[in-house]
């Protein structure tokens, strides 16, 4: 009789604790890590060859939005594909419980916004079982899964359950008793297995609004309630927050960043627990800003605040059209011009009364361009206007002698909106990226943001990225930190119980990959969406398996149907 279920033989394994990668087998046995070492084929009910290839952990994305998505894609693709094994989800205080039922399409509509989430592929896929967050959790168990997932409590539906809508979106503060609601709701949920709570706190002039271009009641927040929030993970000793905060600038005086980090570290210090700090984010022409936010970061740890910066370590480039595009929010000009209807967003954006406002685009924080002018147009549907494809907006300005903002919207508009625009990424500097990664702050890896913005960005490819960028096209990290930067770190910093590492007793989530390889393809439009709704991917080559509690879900990029993954209550 074999002694284990599956063998991966032949590789080079790389166990995610820092030591030094080492030849040998890999024997799994009831999910987890049974023995290492050499290994007979004979012993294996299965055996995997991994000759010539490294055998790692499994990869561990903090950062998701799945919260829609896996209850029609179990695997929650595009992360999988990309050797992600456990992911959270509920970040940035969005997600879908509790939600009384008359409230259910209004949660649908807030996600199609601020996180670019089609409607119809929610109406449609969403089954809705669930009214409370235990509920909520139920559901989850009882679908199938294809990666493993480690829930937070979103604030924003918590708000929206004990203040009422109207009222969370006022910005008012909650009473005693709305406050006592919200504590009892975090509790409740973390009693049935939430690994803490998130929220996204971006001001009034949130970069990512509600769907009627209002904030999200989250981003309203007082800090004041943040810190009461922050102290029922105290009191229960257990569970982390992730946040995204912005000042709200009508509640402060003084300089922005000076009072986001003293309120973060008061969160931490009430909280006793880890806060992710979303996000250290490289602008190539200004460093001087997340050279900043990793001297902080340095600061709190050395100062045994519990403040970890999650970072955004691959190149970010958007493709898009005007009639999904929504991530210039936090200008009330554009924010009003790209809401409603397409019939609406055409008209608003062809008034040349509302030009002058929009051409302040440049004056903004450079998170996602950095100049309209260095922005591609790719496509244009209309044929007249395809003499503008694969041109930059500042060449055709300077020819034409008009604002780049009015070249882009006069292109834009003329061809119905359906012109795709690309905006090349402000981080590409490898000298930057060492920098930030290698500080002793030890940056986070991921911000994906997968399941979301999926019309125009496929972060889910930040993992296979990071090991071709940082590792072997570029002497950033031996391939031992980064293993430990996509796995260990991320899943110590969240409490998964036992994941990340290769080692006798851990949980058997494995990726077996080709480094020579290991490529990225090109971005894709696939109609793989409840309701007729596509989305772009990229998806990965390099693989020969992908393994969730030591059954294969990939074997050479191909999906085999297993749905291994568990719902990690407490991160157990």
């Amino acid at each position: 009789m074999a002694e284990f279920d599956v063998i991966i033989r032949g590789g080079t394994i790389i166990d995610g604790t820092r030591m030094p990668r080492y030849r040998g087998d890999v024997g799994i046995k009831d999910g987890k890590i049974a023995q290492l070492g050499y290994l007979k084929s004979h012993q294996g009910k299965k055996v995997i060859d991994a000759g010539g290839q490294f055998v790692a952990p499994g990869f561990v994305d903090l950062h998701t939005h799945y919260d829609a998505q896996l209850f029609w894609d179990p695997y929650c693709t595009i992360s999988s594909w990309h050797g992600v094994t456990s992911i959270v989800i509920g970040n940035c205080g969005f997600g879908f419980a509790p939600v009384k039922p008359e409230f259910r399409d209004r949660a649908m509509l807030t996600m199609t916004r601020t996180e670019a989430i089609p409607y119809a592929a929610m109406k449609a896929g969403l089954p809705w079982d669930w009214v409370t967050y235990p509920e909520f959790l139920d559901s989850v168990d009882r679908h199938p899964k294809g990666v493993n997932m480690l829930p937070f409590v979103p604030m924003a539906p918590v708000m929206i359950w004990a203040m009422g809508l109207e009222d969370a979106k006022s910005g008012r503060m909650p009473t005693p008793a709305e406050t006592a609601e919200m504590k009892r709701i975090i509790n409740e949920a973390m009693d049935h297995g939430a690994c803490g709570w998130s929220a996204q706190r971006f001001g009034e002039n949130s970069v990512q609004a509600d769907y009627d271009g209002t904030p999200m009641v989250t981003d309203l927040m007082h800090d004041e309630t943040a810190i009461e929030l922050a102290k029922v993970l105290g009191e229960r000793n257990e569970g982390f927050i992730q946040m995204s905060y912005i000042p709200n600038a009508s509640r402060y005086e003084g300089d922005a960043q000076d009072h986001t980090e003293k309120h973060y570290e008061e969160l931490a210090l009430a909280a006793g627990r880890p806060i992710l700090y979303n996000a250290i984010a490289i602008n190539d022409r200004y460093p001087e800003r997340f050279r900043r936010q990793v001297r902080w970061i340095e600061s709190c740890a050395k100062r045994g605040i519990r403040v970890y910066g999650q970072s955004a370590t691959l190149e970010v480039g958007f493709l898009f059209t005007f009639k999904d595009w929504n991530l210039w929010d936090d200008m009330p000009a554009w924010r009003e011009v790209t809401t409603g209807p397409v019939e609406d967003r055409l008209m608003k954006l062809s008034d040349p009364e509302r030009r002058p406002g929009l051409r302040k685009v440049d004056e903004m924080t450079g998170l996602i361009t950095n100049n309209v002018r260095d922005i591609f147009i790719l496509t244009c549907k209309e044929p007249s206007l395809q003499k503008y494809q694969d041109r930059k907006i500042g060449e055709i300005a300077d020819e034409e002698g008009k604002h780049p903002v009015d070249v882009m919207l006069d292109i834009a508009c003329a061809d119905g909106l359906n012109t795709e625009f690309y905006t090349p990424p402000i981080n590409v500097r490898s000298d930057y990226l060492k920098e930030m990664v290698t500080s002793p702050g030890m940056a986070i890896f991921g911000v994906s943001d997968g399941g979301a913005h999926t019309k125009f960005f496929s972060g889910g490819r930040y993992s296979t990225e990071a090991i071709i960028k940082m590792g072997r096209d570029n002497d950033i990290l031996p391939l031992e930190e980064i293993h430990f930067r996509l796995s260990a770190h991320p899943a110590m910093c969240a409490g998964f119980k036992n994941r990340g590492t290769l080692v006798e007793g851990a949980c058997a989530d494995i990726v077996v990959y080709d480094l020579d390889k290991l490529a990225i393809k090109p971005l894709e439009i696939v109609h793989d969406f409840p309701g007729g709704e596509w989305r772009r991917v990229q998806r990965a080559e390099g693989y020969s398996a992908i393994l969730v509690n030591g059954v294969p879900t990939f074997e050479d990029n191909k999906c085999t149907n297993e749905t291994p993954g568990k719902l990690l209550r407490r991160g157990a």
